[in-house]
């Protein structure tokens, strides 16, 4: 069951930029106050742009072309017409970086460029990840295989060259001339300063001041890492050995379809089912037959693992343990965690024990509920053991539904129903944008451009929803571009000592930048506007079938990845390194759970009428499942596992991960650990959410009570949306966290961001209405 969960949990992070700063991530793989006025929650008739909305999404072949006949490149650039051109503008920004990371490297020969060296950091990241965020869309999303190659030798080429400069000696040693220079610190703002300690951080988690043959061995690590994880996920992914499922085990499946059917195929072949472990037929099994044996084999072949596998695991773990020890931190966590709002492992478990303090006592009641199911079914004596493989059978998962009966909702209703939201939350509107030839990568691809009502555009969001081949499963968050001021770039100083070569080398990289550009009223300064993109799967609209029809999970995802878009379009920041998504892990994903929390108000609901006739009131099809409390358990003892793998009992010579597995199950579990399981191999958000695990519950815990304490009593409150915009969105991860959180819940004790901070965030209740980790 844990495996499952953990397959399930976190299922596809939303793609934030390539985010550290002068550090892109790769791993498997992130406002304006105004006057508050009265809002009506009476539903209306469609506006004009609603109306638009709906028929961009819900007509199949819609032209959103304009009507001019000429064309442009990629995200309406000119210079991005081809994958060739692509390659070419690699090269130019590839020369940019080297001219620019040279001036930074000569700010110490003049004051004036000392006081420019975080502006022009910041800059020099903004300039790499431009390019290699969007390569790795056109990776992903493109169905063009030369896109594709170019996309891929554009993101390594651009990528190389990042991790020269995060173990530049140069580029640290000016850092350091900043901080050590009192006039040039003071002069920094609270968010040039933030900007300045993460590129501060990112350098020493990169092994800059260790001596050369340290500094070798960390380079060394660096590449076992990511390679044991690169295996550990190949892994994860490979099919296991059938479970054998004799025809008499099947006898009495609820399931009178493919349950029929496996039965006849039984009495056919004469022979044992060969069931595979994640198939239709053993999730069937799993949740219909009445038997215990064959849902315990299935149980036991899905969570098996191989001793190579196990190996690679814990290989992955000692490399990461010992690459914490070279850079003096005694542990993976503590080295990943010091920039995070729990800035410490201890921190973390102090929110886990909270949490699990809370979630066990309603847990264990469920469990009861299903001890007495199973008690009725086999006639047993009072309260038989609930084992790993009876969950699913006792208690069936329940896919999510809405709090009230509603209609057919399609893609277009969905938009415009965010679109209503975002008025009335925050006075910005979602419109349709016409699209030149050459902008887009598919005929699927929908823009919208995000509208103020006071300022006008902020950004744009591409969204490309539907199914294709060749296309990722999952739903993703990609930042195109990042919002930042670009008026004080100084980009002539970068020329100073260029000659006419380099200069012509680098007019493409600048012509591509100084795209999507704007100054706003009454804001100083004029500012690089975000590109978004969404990806999903959903359906794609058909003449014969009509317009795509969402369930309800589908809803909630669409939500989901929009609060993530909304982040990056509201964040109004100098600097790009802290700009929208741009935060700390176990913080980023407050906005977009907050959003699911919309969809359980019926005044929210009845946005999703375009004619303003819906009756919410209505009786529904909402209840409680009454398993979900085993859920929640079950994420916070994967938490748990992730920081045990991560402690510095990794570095023990007598470390075995499953006997550490067992421990957890037999000190924190409530369902008995299955001897001869070992799902740990199965959990691959080791590798890609090392030691932060926690922030998906963290973050869950907060939404809700923000949720309850700001939004629930009147979600359509114009005022308390502008708080939320004022105090949470505008600031991305240009201000410190906790400062956010407690300012915005009027709540002091939390601004320490200390072991007490994280055990109170534990105590609070997570709303059982909001699904388990699994959309991001």
């Amino acid at each position: 069951m844990l495996a499952k969960a953990a397959r399930s949990a976190l299922r596809k992070h939303a793609r934030r930029p390539a985010q550290l700063r002068l550090h892109a991530k790769r791993e498997a793989p992130h406002l304006f106050c105004r006057a508050a006025t009265a809002t009506a929650t009476v539903p209306l008739p469609a506006s004009r742009d609603d109306s638009d909305i709906i028929v961009l999404f819900d007509q199949p072949n819609i032209a959103q072309w304009a009507a001019s006949s000429s064309s442009t490149g990629l995200f309406g650039h000119p210079v991005l017409t081809s994958p060739s051109a692509f390659n070419a503008l690699a090269d130019s920004t590839l020369r940019r970086a080297q001219v620019l990371t040279e001036r930074v490297l000569r700010a110490r020969d003049s004051r004036e460029e000392l006081f420019k060296v975080v502006k022009n950091l910041d800059r020099l990241s903004d300039l790499l990840c431009g390019v290699i965020d969007l390569a790795e869309l056109i990776r992903n999303a493109h169905p063009d295989k030369a896109w594709v190659r170019s996309a891929d030798a554009v993101y390594e080429q651009l990528c190389e060259f990042m991790n020269v400069l995060n173990t530049h000696v140069g580029l640290y040693e000016v850092l350091h001339a900043v901080f050590s220079d009192p006039e040039v610190a003071k002069s920094l703002s609270p968010e040039a300063h933030q900007t300045a300690l993460i590129f501060w951080r990112d350098f020493e988690k990169s092994g800059i001041d260790l001596p050369p043959h340290q500094r070798e061995r960390f380079v060394s690590l660096s590449t076992e890492i990511m390679l044991l994880g690169r295996q550990f996920l190949n892994e994860t992914a490979t099919a296991k050995a059938p479970a054998a499922i004799k025809p008499e085990e099947l006898q009495g499946l609820k399931d009178m379809g493919m349950g029929a059917r496996l039965r006849l195929q039984a009495q056919v072949t004469k022979r044992d089912l060969l069931v595979y472990p994640g198939s239709l037929q053993a999730q069937m099994i799993m949740r219909a037959a009445p038997s215990e044996e064959p849902r315990r084999k299935v149980y036991m072949a899905a969570n098996s693992s191989s001793p190579e596998q196990i190996e690679v695991l814990e290989k992955l773990l000692r490399a990461r343990g010992e690459l914490a020890r070279l850079v003096g931190k005694s542990s993976f966590a503590h080295m990943t965690l010091g920039d995070k709002m729990a800035k410490s492992p201890e921190n973390v478990q102090r929110f886990l024990d909270a949490l699990l303090d809370h979630t066990r006592p309603y847990a264990r009641g469920a469990l009861r509920t299903l001890s007495m199911r199973k008690q009725a079914h086999l006639h047993t004596p009072p309260f038989p053991t609930i084992q790993a493989w009876d969950r699913d059978f006792y208690c069936p998962p329940e896919p999510p539904a809405p709090p009230v009966a509603l209609p057919p909702l399609t893609l277009g209703t969905v938009f415009m129903a965010l679109s209503r939201l975002f008025q009335n939350l925050y006075g910005i509107s979602l419109r349709l944008a016409e699209v030149t030839p050459g902008e887009v990568w598919h005929s699927d691809v929908r823009k919208l451009e995000v509208v103020d009502e006071d300022t006008g555009v902020l950004g744009w969001i591409y969204a490309d929803l539907f199914a294709r081949r060749g296309k990722p499963s999952g739903a993703a968050h990609y930042t195109v571009r990042c919002s930042r001021r670009v008026d004080d770039d100084d980009v002539e100083g970068d020329l100073v000592h260029a000659d006419e070569y380099d200069k012509a080398a680098m007019q493409m990289s600048r012509v591509f930048e100084a795209a999507h550009r704007r100054q706003f009223p009454g804001q100083e300064g004029t500012f690089q506007l975000p590109v978004v993109v969404l990806l999903c799967e959903f359906a794609r609209p058909t003449a014969g079938r009509g317009p795509t029809v969402l369930e309800w999970h589908e809803v909630m995802t669409l939500f989901h990845e929009m609060g993530h878009a909304m982040h990056s379009m509201i964040g109004r920041t100098e600097y790009q390194n802290v700009s929208g998504t741009r935060c700390a892990t176990d913080f980023v994903e407050l906005p977009s759970i907050l959003m699911e929390h919309f969809l359980n108000s019926p005044a929210v609901l009845s946005l999703f009428d375009p004619t303003g006739s819906l009756d919410i009131r209505q009786a529904g099809n909402h209840h409680e499942d009454p398993c979900r409390s085993i859920d929640t358990h079950t994420q916070i003892l994967l938490a748990s596992l992730d920081q045990m793998y991560h402690s510095p009992a990794v570095l023990d010579s007598h470390f075995d991960s499953t006997t550490a597995l067992a421990k957890l199950y037999e000190t924190r579990g409530l369902i008995p650990y299955v001897p001869g399981t070992s799902w740990q191999t199965q959990f691959g958000h080791l590798f890609g959410y090392g030691a932060t695990y926690y922030s998906y519950l963290f973050d869950r815990a907060i939404a809700s009570r923000v949720w309850r304490k700001l939004f629930a009593g009147d979600p359509l409150n114009r005022e308390t949306g502008e708080k939320f915009k004022r105090e949470v969105l505008r600031h991305g991860g240009g201000k410190d966290p906790w400062t956010m959180v407690s300012t915005l819940l009027d709540a002091p004790q939390l601004r320490s961001g200390d072991a007490e901070a994280m055990a109170e965030v534990g105590r609070w209740k997570i709303e059982d209405d909001v699904s388990v980790p699994g959309r991001h």
